[in-house]
């Protein structure tokens, strides 16, 4: 199974890093994808990150699942990106899981992907989500598209996704190994 994480100058810091964490607790390859030509990624908070790869030089079609941070401005760089835009219709498409947290899901409404569906995202983007079913939860899932309302609640969208994929039993162990009840 393999998960790309897509890391755009200007991403909200933890709710990059909470889901990779999860996941590589779980021991699942999730590689993390500079979508600038550079490794180097700079966060909102102005850290920088090592990307494991860049975009341009992998095929992301070949995941299992697609996660986007939110975080200002990385979630308008991811959807300035058409290679975005398009990567997350073909995950959509094809029933693979996308997950957007924060203003992530923004991206969705600007390609036009999942109208219709259940979602969440940071209040500050809730009057840009028409045509989706708004619900405000931390984490919502409908389908194959989980998304969360921001930076707070990082590890519960990690938590989702793996549970998503990986179900009960893999959730517990990595929970347990993170003091989460």
């Amino acid at each position: 199974m393999k998960i790309y994480i897509l890391l755009a100058e200007g991403f909200e810091t933890i709710e990059a890093l909470a889901p990779i964490d999860v996941f590589r607790r779980a021991g699942m390859n999730i590689e993390s994808i500079s979508i600038t030509d550079n490794l180097m990624v700079a966060s909102s908070q102005g850290i920088e990150v090592k990307a494991d790869r860049i975009l341009k030089e992998v095929d992301i079609d070949d995941g299992d699942a697609l996660i986007l941070p939110g975080g200002y401005p990385g979630y308008k760089n991811l959807a300035d990106t058409l290679e975005v835009g398009e990567a997350v219709r073909k995950y959509m498409e094809t029933g693979r899981i996308v997950g957007a947290i924060c203003g992530a899901p923004t991206i969705l409404k600007r390609y036009g992907i999942a109208q219709g569906y259940r979602l969440t995202s940071h209040h500050s983007t809730k009057d840009e989500m028409t045509g989706y079913v708004y619900t405000g939860k931390n984490v919502e899932q409908d389908r194959n598209l989980i998304t969360a309302i921001g930076a707070g609640h990082s590890v519960e969208f990690g938590l989702a996704l793996l549970y998503a994929l990986q179900g009960g039993d893999k959730v517990a162990a990595v929970k347990s190994g993170m003091e989460i009840e």
